[in-house]
């Protein structure tokens, strides 16, 4: 039972990881909660249902095209609302209340379009799973692992070796110093939001083959998302990923004495814990401008 329950959370942590990790890529940025990245993911799912199910597109080519819908859903998000509110130097919680509009916006949008019923990107004949140190595991979730942990290492590559990486990490450091040093902050904030959206994107699109698609699953995406970042430090890459597998660990192990609908609440409770506790340094630091 705790191998299963352990491998359970890694899982989970794994689709947390791309969420968090998209959210604290946009956050290094922009220095506000963009709370739009939740409906973000759930496009993409149905993106790739509409395209693989739909339109009976080949199921790689749905995945890469629903990924990149998702990351020019997240520019084009940020181009027609954020960039004014930018222009107008609005104060971060106009940002916030905007986000919180453009989720619920889309939401509604998504639910006009396919209806408020619970749809799925599986098919075919449902496969046993495979034995793997005590636990089962089944080839949709070796799936999310791999893809997962492949872009979260390029993810990585892309932040700390290229140079648009260099970039966003000055931007987040000092943007004024970033300007004075010739690097265009909105260009970089565009390069965020498509990063950042396309991970949502496909964390969306890996969960709905495990799970089912539903127009209210953006919510409880970007509330673990940002549990997450809390956990390893808001707009802290590497922390937000170690924070990920910490959520996702603790809460499958969690429910191993309790009801599995206890889940939410271990995840708010471990955030409680943290930002009262949070010993300095512990899953990564907090970042200079917080």
């Amino acid at each position: 039972m705790f191998n299963q329950l352990l491998l359970n959370g890694i899982i989970s942590g794994s689709i947390y990881a791309l969420i968090a990790l998209g959210f604290a890529v946009i956050y290094k940025t922009v220095r506000f909660f963009h709370f739009a990245h939740g409906i973000v993911y759930t496009a993409g799912a149905y993106c790739a249902y509409s395209l693989s199910i739909s339109l009976g597109i080949n199921v790689i080519l749905s995945f890469f095209l629903a990924s990149a819908f998702s990351a020019i859903l997240g520019i084009a998000i940020d181009r027609f609302i954020y960039l004014p509110l930018r222009k107008n130097n609005a104060p971060p919680l106009v940002f916030l209340i905007a986000s919180f509009g453009v989720f619920i916006f889309i939401q509604n949008l998504l639910q006009l379009i396919y209806g408020a019923q619970i749809l799925t990107l599986r098919t075919g004949v449902v496969k046993e799973g495979h034995q793997f140190l005590g636990a089962v595991i089944t080839d949709i979730q070796i799936l999310i692992l791999v893809v997962s942990c492949w872009l979260l290492v390029m993810l990585w590559f892309v932040v700390e070796r290229t140079k648009i990486g260099k970039a966003i990490r000055a931007v987040a450091d000092d943007p004024v110093g970033a300007s004075v040093a010739g690097i265009y902050s909105e260009r970089v904030i565009l390069y965020a939001f498509g990063i950042g959206s396309a991970l949502a994107g496909v964390a969306g699109i890996l969960i709905s083959y495990e799970t089912n698609i539903e127009p209210t699953m953006g919510m409880n995406a970007i509330l673990k998302g940002i549990i997450a970042s809390l956990i390893g430090g808001v707009g802290n890459v590497p922390g937000a990923m170690l924070g990920s597998f910490f959520l996702g660990i603790i809460e499958n192990l969690g429910i191993w004495k309790i009801q599995a609908g206890w889940k939410d609440t271990i995840s708010f409770a471990i955030l409680i814990v943290f930002l009262l506790f949070r010993p300095e340094g512990m899953l990564g630091k907090r970042s200079s401008r917080e």
